[in-house]
Protein backbone atom coordinates (compact mmCIF):
# COMPACT_ATOMS: atom_id res chain seq x y z
CA UNK A 1 0.00 0.00 0.00
CA UNK A 2 1.20 3.36 -1.02
CA UNK A 3 1.89 5.79 2.09
CA UNK A 4 0.87 9.32 0.99
CA UNK A 5 2.51 12.46 1.65
CA UNK A 6 1.47 15.09 3.72
CA UNK A 7 0.73 16.94 0.34
CA UNK A 8 -1.51 14.69 -0.71
CA UNK A 9 -3.36 13.56 2.21
CA UNK A 10 -4.20 17.45 2.45
CA UNK A 11 -5.10 17.86 -1.39
CA UNK A 12 -7.68 14.65 -0.67
CA UNK A 13 -8.88 16.87 2.36
CA UNK A 14 -9.68 19.98 0.52
CA UNK A 15 -9.60 19.77 -3.18
CA UNK A 16 -12.46 18.92 -5.53
CA UNK A 17 -10.80 18.06 -8.59
CA UNK A 18 -11.88 18.50 -11.93
CA UNK A 19 -12.09 15.26 -14.51
CA UNK A 20 -11.14 12.66 -11.61
CA UNK A 21 -12.09 9.78 -10.63
CA UNK A 22 -13.12 11.19 -7.13
CA UNK A 23 -13.23 7.86 -5.33
CA UNK A 24 -10.30 6.18 -6.35
CA UNK A 25 -8.83 9.64 -5.80
CA UNK A 26 -9.15 9.19 -2.31
CA UNK A 27 -6.69 6.06 -2.31
CA UNK A 28 -4.59 6.89 -4.64
CA UNK A 29 -3.98 10.76 -3.71
CA UNK A 30 -2.53 13.25 -6.42
CA UNK A 31 0.51 13.48 -8.55
CA UNK A 32 1.96 16.54 -6.24
CA UNK A 33 4.47 18.64 -8.71
CA UNK A 34 6.76 21.42 -7.21
CA UNK A 35 8.60 23.04 -9.88
CA UNK A 36 9.08 22.99 -14.41
CA UNK A 37 11.74 23.96 -16.74
CA UNK A 38 11.75 23.43 -20.36
CA UNK A 39 9.42 20.43 -21.09
CA UNK A 40 10.60 18.40 -17.75
CA UNK A 41 8.05 18.81 -14.33
CA UNK A 42 9.99 17.65 -11.02
CA UNK A 43 7.45 16.25 -8.31
CA UNK A 44 7.87 16.83 -4.65
CA UNK A 45 10.29 13.84 -3.99
CA UNK A 46 12.30 15.49 -6.66
CA UNK A 47 10.99 12.61 -9.90
CA UNK A 48 11.57 14.19 -13.01
CA UNK A 49 8.82 13.61 -15.99
CA UNK A 50 8.72 15.19 -19.94
CA UNK A 51 5.45 16.85 -19.62
CA UNK A 52 4.14 14.63 -22.62
CA UNK A 53 0.68 16.90 -22.94
CA UNK A 54 2.28 20.22 -22.57
CA UNK A 55 -0.41 20.24 -19.18
CA UNK A 56 -3.87 20.35 -20.64
CA UNK A 57 -2.50 20.90 -24.26
CA UNK A 58 -1.22 24.81 -23.73
CA UNK A 59 2.17 24.79 -22.43
CA UNK A 60 3.47 25.85 -25.52
CA UNK A 61 6.61 27.58 -24.61
CA UNK A 62 7.56 24.61 -21.99
CA UNK A 63 7.77 25.79 -18.30
CA UNK A 64 10.37 28.73 -16.63
CA UNK A 65 10.25 31.32 -19.54
CA UNK A 66 11.62 34.04 -17.81
CA UNK A 67 10.42 36.23 -20.40
CA UNK A 68 6.48 36.04 -19.70
CA UNK A 69 7.59 35.79 -15.90
CA UNK A 70 9.25 38.98 -16.20
CA UNK A 71 6.29 40.55 -18.42
CA UNK A 72 3.48 39.73 -16.03
CA UNK A 73 5.75 40.99 -13.67
CA UNK A 74 6.03 44.59 -15.03
CA UNK A 75 2.36 44.71 -16.16
CA UNK A 76 1.45 43.82 -12.27
CA UNK A 77 3.49 46.52 -11.31
CA UNK A 78 2.55 49.09 -14.19
CA UNK A 79 -1.54 48.52 -13.88
CA UNK A 80 -2.77 44.81 -12.05
CA UNK A 81 -6.16 45.51 -13.16
CA UNK A 82 -9.37 47.07 -14.93
CA UNK A 83 -11.99 46.00 -17.11
CA UNK A 84 -12.90 46.57 -20.37
CA UNK A 85 -16.79 47.37 -19.43
CA UNK A 86 -18.20 50.61 -20.52
CA UNK A 87 -15.88 51.33 -23.43
CA UNK A 88 -12.72 51.35 -20.89
CA UNK A 89 -9.71 50.11 -22.31
CA UNK A 90 -5.41 49.64 -21.87
CA UNK A 91 -2.83 48.84 -23.37
CA UNK A 92 -2.04 45.42 -23.73
CA UNK A 93 -5.50 44.33 -24.46
CA UNK A 94 -5.72 47.10 -27.24
CA UNK A 95 -2.08 45.18 -28.61
CA UNK A 96 -3.01 42.10 -28.23
CA UNK A 97 -6.40 42.70 -30.59
CA UNK A 98 -4.35 43.80 -33.37
CA UNK A 99 -2.11 41.26 -33.18
CA UNK A 100 -4.75 38.67 -33.51
CA UNK A 101 -6.19 40.44 -36.13
CA UNK A 102 -3.27 40.41 -37.95
CA UNK A 103 -2.31 36.61 -37.46
CA UNK A 104 -5.95 34.83 -37.46
CA UNK A 105 -7.69 33.07 -40.84
CA UNK A 106 -11.08 34.30 -40.65
CA UNK A 107 -12.25 37.58 -40.77
CA UNK A 108 -11.94 39.64 -37.54
CA UNK A 109 -13.34 43.17 -37.00
CA UNK A 110 -13.05 43.12 -33.30
CA UNK A 111 -11.85 40.20 -30.58
CA UNK A 112 -13.39 39.45 -27.66
CA UNK A 113 -11.84 38.75 -24.69
CA UNK A 114 -12.60 35.20 -22.01
CA UNK A 115 -10.42 33.78 -19.16
CA UNK A 116 -11.06 30.51 -20.92
CA UNK A 117 -12.00 27.86 -24.07
CA UNK A 118 -14.87 27.21 -22.36
CA UNK A 119 -15.89 30.78 -22.01
CA UNK A 120 -14.79 31.57 -25.15
CA UNK A 121 -17.28 28.76 -26.54
CA UNK A 122 -19.77 29.72 -24.17
CA UNK A 123 -19.96 33.13 -26.23
CA UNK A 124 -19.99 31.82 -29.22
CA UNK A 125 -23.30 30.66 -28.74
CA UNK A 126 -24.48 34.01 -27.48
CA UNK A 127 -23.46 35.61 -30.35
CA UNK A 128 -24.85 33.34 -32.88
CA UNK A 129 -27.71 34.12 -30.88
CA UNK A 130 -27.65 37.46 -30.52
CA UNK A 131 -26.18 37.98 -34.22
CA UNK A 132 -29.84 36.29 -35.52
CA UNK A 133 -32.09 38.14 -33.25
CA UNK A 134 -30.42 41.20 -34.65
CA UNK A 135 -31.04 39.53 -38.07
CA UNK A 136 -34.89 39.52 -37.51
CA UNK A 137 -34.44 35.39 -37.28
CA UNK A 138 -35.17 34.49 -33.78
CA UNK A 139 -35.86 31.00 -34.90
CA UNK A 140 -32.49 30.58 -36.68
CA UNK A 141 -30.85 29.43 -33.06
CA UNK A 142 -29.63 25.55 -33.00
CA UNK A 143 -25.98 25.08 -32.55
CA UNK A 144 -24.83 21.81 -34.61
CA UNK A 145 -22.07 20.32 -33.49
CA UNK A 146 -20.08 16.55 -33.88
CA UNK A 147 -20.31 13.22 -31.43
CA UNK A 148 -16.76 13.00 -29.53
CA UNK A 149 -16.00 16.92 -30.28
CA UNK A 150 -14.60 18.44 -26.75
CA UNK A 151 -15.85 22.39 -26.55
CA UNK A 152 -15.69 23.16 -22.41
CA UNK A 153 -17.81 22.45 -19.57
CA UNK A 154 -20.31 25.30 -19.29
CA UNK A 155 -23.75 24.25 -19.42
CA UNK A 156 -23.77 25.30 -22.85
CA UNK A 157 -19.96 24.49 -23.93
CA UNK A 158 -21.03 21.15 -22.35
CA UNK A 159 -23.78 20.55 -24.20
CA UNK A 160 -21.62 21.36 -27.02
CA UNK A 161 -19.26 18.90 -26.00
CA UNK A 162 -20.21 15.15 -28.01
CA UNK A 163 -19.00 12.80 -24.92
CA UNK A 164 -21.28 11.43 -22.62
CA UNK A 165 -19.85 11.53 -19.67
CA UNK A 166 -19.66 15.03 -19.80
CA UNK A 167 -23.24 15.36 -20.08
CA UNK A 168 -24.37 12.17 -17.62
CA UNK A 169 -26.45 13.36 -14.69
CA UNK A 170 -25.56 17.16 -15.47
CA UNK A 171 -28.97 16.86 -17.14
CA UNK A 172 -27.01 17.97 -20.53
CA UNK A 173 -27.14 18.80 -23.39
CA UNK A 174 -29.64 21.51 -23.71
CA UNK A 175 -32.07 22.43 -25.85
CA UNK A 176 -30.89 23.96 -29.40
CA UNK A 177 -27.52 21.92 -29.40
CA UNK A 178 -27.19 18.77 -32.01
CA UNK A 179 -24.38 16.59 -32.47
CA UNK A 180 -23.86 14.98 -35.92
CA UNK A 181 -20.92 11.96 -37.27
CA UNK A 182 -17.96 12.36 -35.61
CA UNK A 183 -15.25 12.39 -38.79
CA UNK A 184 -12.93 8.76 -37.43
CA UNK A 185 -12.44 7.21 -40.59
CA UNK A 186 -10.67 4.14 -39.00
CA UNK A 187 -12.94 3.68 -36.35
CA UNK A 188 -16.20 4.82 -38.44
CA UNK A 189 -15.73 4.03 -42.11
CA UNK A 190 -17.73 1.65 -43.61
CA UNK A 191 -16.38 -1.43 -45.18
CA UNK A 192 -15.19 -0.64 -48.36
CA UNK A 193 -15.67 2.58 -48.09
CA UNK A 194 -12.79 4.99 -49.30
CA UNK A 195 -12.20 8.24 -46.91
CA UNK A 196 -12.79 10.40 -49.74
CA UNK A 197 -16.12 8.70 -49.83
CA UNK A 198 -16.44 8.50 -45.89
CA UNK A 199 -16.18 12.90 -46.10
CA UNK A 200 -18.76 12.57 -48.49
CA UNK A 201 -21.79 10.66 -46.57
CA UNK A 202 -20.88 12.70 -43.55
CA UNK A 203 -21.39 15.86 -45.50
CA UNK A 204 -24.61 14.37 -46.37
CA UNK A 205 -25.52 13.52 -43.15
CA UNK A 206 -25.01 16.61 -42.15
CA UNK A 207 -26.94 17.89 -45.39
CA UNK A 208 -29.98 15.85 -44.18
CA UNK A 209 -29.92 16.89 -40.32
CA UNK A 210 -30.36 20.61 -41.28
CA UNK A 211 -32.89 19.69 -43.85
CA UNK A 212 -34.93 17.64 -41.08
CA UNK A 213 -34.33 20.69 -38.46
CA UNK A 214 -35.02 23.08 -40.98
CA UNK A 215 -32.20 24.98 -42.46
CA UNK A 216 -33.75 28.22 -40.86
CA UNK A 217 -33.58 26.86 -37.48
CA UNK A 218 -29.55 26.17 -37.87
CA UNK A 219 -27.39 28.88 -36.63
CA UNK A 220 -24.21 27.27 -36.41
CA UNK A 221 -21.42 24.47 -36.77
CA UNK A 222 -18.99 24.40 -34.62
CA UNK A 223 -15.69 22.15 -34.92
CA UNK A 224 -12.21 22.09 -33.94
CA UNK A 225 -9.97 21.22 -36.35
CA UNK A 226 -8.33 18.32 -34.54
CA UNK A 227 -10.36 16.82 -32.54
CA UNK A 228 -8.56 16.85 -28.80
CA UNK A 229 -10.41 15.01 -25.91
CA UNK A 230 -12.41 12.89 -28.26
CA UNK A 231 -9.54 10.95 -28.73
CA UNK A 232 -6.83 13.34 -31.48
CA UNK A 233 -9.43 12.44 -34.33
CA UNK A 234 -7.39 13.54 -37.45
CA UNK A 235 -10.54 14.28 -39.74
CA UNK A 236 -10.05 13.61 -43.94
CA UNK A 237 -8.45 15.60 -45.76
CA UNK A 238 -11.20 16.67 -47.68
CA UNK A 239 -14.39 16.48 -45.10
CA UNK A 240 -14.14 20.09 -44.41
CA UNK A 241 -14.15 21.20 -47.93
CA UNK A 242 -17.15 18.93 -48.20
CA UNK A 243 -18.96 20.35 -44.96
CA UNK A 244 -18.51 23.76 -45.43
CA UNK A 245 -20.07 23.68 -49.05
CA UNK A 246 -22.81 22.15 -47.00
CA UNK A 247 -22.84 25.30 -44.16
CA UNK A 248 -22.48 27.80 -47.35
CA UNK A 249 -25.71 26.46 -48.51
CA UNK A 250 -27.84 27.24 -45.71
CA UNK A 251 -26.26 30.57 -44.39
CA UNK A 252 -24.89 28.55 -41.60
CA UNK A 253 -21.97 30.28 -39.72
CA UNK A 254 -18.83 28.03 -39.19
CA UNK A 255 -16.97 28.60 -35.98
CA UNK A 256 -13.21 26.93 -35.74
CA UNK A 257 -12.29 25.77 -31.91
CA UNK A 258 -8.81 26.24 -32.30
CA UNK A 259 -8.56 26.12 -28.06
CA UNK A 260 -6.25 23.42 -28.57
CA UNK A 261 -4.66 23.78 -32.56
CA UNK A 262 -3.96 27.11 -32.35
CA UNK A 263 -0.26 28.75 -32.34
CA UNK A 264 1.77 26.39 -33.89
CA UNK A 265 0.09 22.69 -33.04
CA UNK A 266 -0.70 21.00 -36.30
CA UNK A 267 2.21 23.10 -37.80
CA UNK A 268 0.84 26.27 -38.80
CA UNK A 269 -0.37 29.23 -36.67
CA UNK A 270 -3.82 28.07 -36.95
CA UNK A 271 -5.66 23.92 -37.79
CA UNK A 272 -7.88 25.97 -39.78
CA UNK A 273 -4.96 26.42 -42.08
CA UNK A 274 -3.74 23.15 -41.78
CA UNK A 275 -6.84 21.79 -42.78
CA UNK A 276 -8.01 24.74 -45.23
CA UNK A 277 -11.31 25.94 -43.26
CA UNK A 278 -12.56 29.27 -44.28
CA UNK A 279 -14.64 30.11 -40.70
CA UNK A 280 -16.35 32.85 -39.46
CA UNK A 281 -14.84 32.99 -36.37
CA UNK A 282 -12.23 31.24 -34.32
CA UNK A 283 -12.42 30.33 -30.62
CA UNK A 284 -9.13 30.75 -28.80
CA UNK A 285 -7.12 29.79 -25.76
CA UNK A 286 -4.40 27.48 -24.25
CA UNK A 287 -1.50 28.60 -25.92
CA UNK A 288 -2.28 32.30 -26.40
CA UNK A 289 0.12 32.71 -23.17
CA UNK A 290 1.44 29.53 -23.17
CA UNK A 291 -0.98 29.17 -20.12
CA UNK A 292 1.16 30.96 -18.17
CA UNK A 293 -1.70 32.91 -17.22
CA UNK A 294 -5.32 32.51 -18.35
CA UNK A 295 -6.99 33.89 -21.43
CA UNK A 296 -9.74 32.88 -24.29
CA UNK A 297 -10.87 34.95 -27.21
CA UNK A 298 -13.13 34.78 -30.39
CA UNK A 299 -13.12 36.45 -33.53
CA UNK A 300 -15.87 38.48 -34.34
CA UNK A 301 -16.78 39.13 -38.65
CA UNK A 302 -17.68 42.81 -39.55
CA UNK A 303 -21.04 41.24 -40.62
CA UNK A 304 -21.97 39.88 -36.71
CA UNK A 305 -20.11 42.75 -35.09
CA UNK A 306 -22.01 45.71 -37.21
CA UNK A 307 -25.58 43.56 -36.25
CA UNK A 308 -24.66 44.12 -32.50
CA UNK A 309 -23.71 47.73 -33.04
CA UNK A 310 -27.20 48.29 -34.15
CA UNK A 311 -28.68 45.79 -31.37
CA UNK A 312 -26.68 47.28 -28.98
CA UNK A 313 -28.06 50.91 -30.46
CA UNK A 314 -31.53 49.72 -29.70
CA UNK A 315 -31.19 48.21 -26.63
CA UNK A 316 -28.70 50.81 -25.14
CA UNK A 317 -25.89 47.82 -24.18
CA UNK A 318 -24.10 45.00 -25.24
CA UNK A 319 -24.71 43.39 -22.29
CA UNK A 320 -21.89 40.42 -22.29
CA UNK A 321 -18.82 39.87 -20.46
CA UNK A 322 -17.11 38.51 -17.52
CA UNK A 323 -15.05 40.63 -15.19
CA UNK A 324 -11.40 39.03 -16.36
CA UNK A 325 -12.16 39.55 -19.96
CA UNK A 326 -9.09 41.17 -21.38
CA UNK A 327 -7.42 40.90 -17.80
CA UNK A 328 -4.16 43.33 -18.34
CA UNK A 329 -1.87 40.78 -17.15
CA UNK A 330 -3.04 38.16 -18.96
CA UNK A 331 -3.04 40.06 -22.03
CA UNK A 332 0.60 41.65 -21.56
CA UNK A 333 1.59 37.80 -21.59
CA UNK A 334 0.05 37.04 -24.59
CA UNK A 335 1.44 40.09 -26.47
CA UNK A 336 4.82 38.33 -25.81
CA UNK A 337 4.03 34.91 -26.13
CA UNK A 338 3.13 35.78 -29.67
CA UNK A 339 5.85 37.89 -29.87
CA UNK A 340 8.01 35.02 -28.63
CA UNK A 341 6.60 32.41 -30.73
CA UNK A 342 7.43 34.56 -34.10
CA UNK A 343 10.89 35.56 -33.01
CA UNK A 344 11.90 31.90 -32.46
CA UNK A 345 9.76 30.76 -35.36
CA UNK A 346 8.00 28.13 -33.53
CA UNK A 347 5.71 27.01 -36.74
CA UNK A 348 8.79 26.39 -38.44
CA UNK A 349 10.17 24.52 -35.65
CA UNK A 350 7.23 22.04 -34.97
CA UNK A 351 7.52 21.99 -39.12
CA UNK A 352 10.90 21.05 -38.40
CA UNK A 353 10.76 17.74 -35.69
CA UNK A 354 7.07 16.83 -36.45
CA UNK A 355 8.09 14.40 -39.05
CA UNK A 356 10.80 12.73 -35.97
CA UNK A 357 7.35 13.16 -34.17
CA UNK A 358 5.41 10.91 -36.61
CA UNK A 359 7.79 8.42 -37.48
CA UNK A 360 8.35 7.61 -33.54
CA UNK A 361 4.26 7.53 -33.53
CA UNK A 362 3.88 5.41 -36.55
CA UNK A 363 6.54 3.12 -35.40
CA UNK A 364 3.93 2.27 -32.60
CA UNK A 365 1.62 0.74 -34.67
CA UNK A 366 3.42 -2.70 -34.78
CA UNK A 367 2.94 -3.08 -31.26
CA UNK A 368 0.04 -5.68 -30.18
CA UNK A 369 -1.62 -3.49 -27.94
CA UNK A 370 -2.40 -0.59 -30.74
CA UNK A 371 -4.81 -0.64 -33.01
CA UNK A 372 -4.31 2.75 -34.46
CA UNK A 373 -1.78 5.59 -34.29
CA UNK A 374 -2.77 9.34 -35.58
CA UNK A 375 -1.82 12.83 -35.46
CA UNK A 376 -0.22 16.01 -36.67
CA UNK A 377 2.34 18.18 -36.34
CA UNK A 378 3.02 17.91 -31.99
CA UNK A 379 -0.69 16.09 -31.44
CA UNK A 380 -1.06 12.57 -31.42
CA UNK A 381 -3.13 9.75 -30.37
CA UNK A 382 -2.84 5.80 -29.62
CA UNK A 383 -5.73 3.86 -29.94
CA UNK A 384 -5.58 0.65 -27.83
CA UNK A 385 -7.43 -2.30 -28.73
CA UNK A 386 -8.42 -5.58 -27.17
CA UNK A 387 -8.45 -7.19 -30.42
CA UNK A 388 -6.07 -5.59 -33.82
CA UNK A 389 -7.68 -7.62 -36.75
CA UNK A 390 -11.58 -6.59 -35.50
CA UNK A 391 -10.64 -3.13 -34.02
CA UNK A 392 -12.62 -4.09 -30.87
CA UNK A 393 -11.91 -2.20 -27.87
CA UNK A 394 -11.09 -2.92 -24.64
CA UNK A 395 -14.08 -2.82 -21.72
CA UNK A 396 -13.63 1.05 -20.42
CA UNK A 397 -13.83 -0.47 -16.72
CA UNK A 398 -10.95 -2.49 -17.07
CA UNK A 399 -9.07 1.01 -17.37
CA UNK A 400 -6.08 -0.27 -19.90
CA UNK A 401 -5.73 3.70 -20.81
CA UNK A 402 -5.27 4.78 -17.42
CA UNK A 403 -2.75 1.90 -16.69
CA UNK A 404 -0.66 2.93 -19.60
CA UNK A 405 -1.06 6.44 -18.11
CA UNK A 406 0.43 5.12 -14.49
CA UNK A 407 3.22 2.97 -16.28
CA UNK A 408 4.15 5.92 -18.39
CA UNK A 409 4.05 7.98 -15.06
CA UNK A 410 6.24 5.36 -13.27
CA UNK A 411 8.76 5.36 -16.81
CA UNK A 412 9.12 9.78 -16.35
CA UNK A 413 6.34 10.66 -18.89
CA UNK A 414 3.67 12.00 -18.57
CA UNK A 415 0.50 11.69 -20.67
CA UNK A 416 -3.49 11.43 -20.84
CA UNK A 417 -6.11 8.37 -21.75
CA UNK A 418 -8.69 10.52 -23.36
CA UNK A 419 -12.24 9.00 -25.36
CA UNK A 420 -11.79 5.57 -23.31
CA UNK A 421 -8.51 3.74 -23.67
CA UNK A 422 -6.29 6.77 -26.34
CA UNK A 423 -3.54 7.95 -24.98
CA UNK A 424 -2.93 11.85 -26.03
CA UNK A 425 0.37 13.20 -26.71
CA UNK A 426 1.05 16.96 -27.04
CA UNK A 427 4.20 17.78 -25.81
CA UNK A 428 5.66 21.83 -25.16
CA UNK A 429 6.26 23.21 -28.80
CA UNK A 430 9.67 23.66 -27.93
CA UNK A 431 10.44 19.98 -28.02
CA UNK A 432 13.48 19.08 -29.71
CA UNK A 433 14.23 15.83 -31.39
CA UNK A 434 15.83 14.03 -28.38
CA UNK A 435 13.06 15.10 -26.38
CA UNK A 436 10.89 13.23 -28.61
CA UNK A 437 12.66 9.89 -28.68
CA UNK A 438 12.69 10.27 -24.78
CA UNK A 439 8.94 10.67 -24.78
CA UNK A 440 8.12 7.96 -26.77
CA UNK A 441 11.51 5.53 -25.43
CA UNK A 442 9.20 5.76 -22.18
CA UNK A 443 5.80 5.27 -23.70
CA UNK A 444 7.36 1.98 -25.40
CA UNK A 445 8.40 1.03 -22.71
CA UNK A 446 4.85 1.73 -20.40
CA UNK A 447 2.93 0.06 -23.45
CA UNK A 448 5.12 -3.10 -22.77
CA UNK A 449 4.41 -3.27 -19.26
CA UNK A 450 0.69 -2.78 -20.00
CA UNK A 451 1.42 -5.63 -22.57
CA UNK A 452 2.31 -7.98 -19.59
CA UNK A 453 -0.41 -6.79 -17.90
CA UNK A 454 -3.04 -7.35 -19.81
CA UNK A 455 -2.04 -11.28 -20.46
CA UNK A 456 -1.89 -11.50 -16.66
CA UNK A 457 -4.81 -10.31 -16.28
CA UNK A 458 -6.47 -12.46 -18.95
CA UNK A 459 -8.39 -9.15 -20.96
CA UNK A 460 -8.19 -10.57 -23.82
CA UNK A 461 -10.29 -13.60 -22.75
Amino acid sequence: MTTLSNSAMRDIETILHPTTNLALHRTTGPLVLDRAEGIYVWDTNGKRYIEGLAGLWCTGLGYGNQELVEAAREQMSKLSFTHLFGGRSHEPAIALAEKLKELVPAPASKIFFTSSGSEANDTQIKLAWYYNNARGLPNKKKIISRMKAYHGVTIASASLTGLPIFHTDFDLPIQRVLHTDCPHYWRFGQEGETEEEFATRLAKNLEDLILREGPDTIAAFIAEPVMGAGGVIVPPRTYFEKIQEVLQRYDILMIADEVICGFGRTGNWFGTQTFNIKPDSISMAKAITSAYMPLGAITVSEPVYQAMVEESKKLGVFAHGFTYSGHPVSCAVAVKTLEIYERINIVGHVQKVAPVFQARLNALNDHPLVGETRGVGLIAGVELVKNKATKESFDVRKGVGPKVVKFAEEEGLICRAVAGDTIALCPPLIINEDGIDEMFDALVRALNRAEEWVSKEGLRD
